[in-house]
């Protein structure tokens, strides 16, 4: 789904030291600072919502872009591994060097969102 944007950070990030996660590691909690966005390599990550909710993301996808746009750069759920994964941290101002250098990256990153509003929107049709 998030192919291409995770063909951008590999393509603009060649030094980005892989990060291995174990089954239920916790990537980051709802409520702390967030500096970056993760692509995943292998595996599947799970966020969950302190109202409920939850959200799959398998290899290929990104995950953690709200927490670099919104002013307060704050977790808005929990994430963590449904199995062994690998992934790729891009910190903050790898980000925008990223939008910086491809504008497509941003729009590829605008693309997936909006797939995900729509998937949501599905799920929970009076939202």
């Amino acid at each position: 789904m998030d192919i291409s944007a995770l063909h951008t950070i590999q393509a603009l990030a060649r030094s980005i030291a892989v990060r291995r996660l174990l089954p239920l590691q916790v990537v980051y909690e709802a409520g702390s600072p967030g500096d970056s966005i993760y692509c995943i390599l292998s595996g599947s990550i799970e966020l969950s919502w302190e109202g409920g909710g939850q959200e799959r993301f398998q290899a290929g996808q990104v995950f953690g872009v709200g927490a670099l746009v919104t002013p307060d750069h704050r977790r808005h759920a929990t994430a963590r591994a449904v199995e062994a994964s690998d992934v790729l941290e891009m910190n903050r101002e790898e980000f925008l060097f990223a939008v910086q250098e491809s504008p497509m990256f941003a729009v590829e990153l605008l693309a997936s969102l909006e797939q995900r509003l729509r998937r949501s929107q599905e799920i929970d049709p009076q939202s």
